[in-house]
């Protein structure tokens, strides 16, 4: 399943860059996260419930960022599992600044199977990009304060 996203900020890049790179804010900010605990160098556990038609599971990985290059562009790369299934991906993240406004455009991948990936197959692309609307709409607001 490929992703992909652009988003608006009214800030420079280099504000954009550090909520988009600081782990309390991203998982504030990730639906379902209970939040990102660091386990090495730009490498964080993550615990998330999600829900996709009758389906709910609780989910346990890694999520990395690699391939920085500050405040442009890195990668995200995220593996995790549960009862329900698995969801392996990479989004790519690069920040064009103009006139002091920053726009985030995101391109990813991502696997998902199990359960939840038989039953939501026809779904699981819109609820993908609700849930990264749902993330840059939170980290848009946390920009604004």
């Amino acid at each position: 399943m490929d992703l992909q996203g652009t988003y608006n900020f009214d800030q420079p890049a280099d504000l954009v860059w550090s909520r988009l790179i600081d782990p309390q804010v991203v998982g504030s900010c990730l639906p379902g996260c209970d939040g990102l605990e660091p386990i090495g160098n730009d490498t964080y556990r993550v615990k998330l419930t999600m829900t996709l038609s009758a389906i709910s599971g609780s989910y346990e990985g890694t999520v990395a960022i690699v391939d920085k290059e500050p405040p442009r562009s890195y990668k995200l790369v995220i593996q995790g599992s549960g009862r329900s299934g698995f969801v392996r991906g990479e989004a790519r993240f690069e920040l064009a600044e103009e006139e002091g406004k920053t726009i985030v455009s995101v391109h990813g991948t991502a696997e998902v199977g199990g359960l939840i990936a038989r039953v939501g197959q026809r779904m699981l692309g819109s609820v993908s990009k609700m849930m990264m609307d749902r993330f840059f709409n939170c980290l848009q607001s946390k920009s604004r304060t």
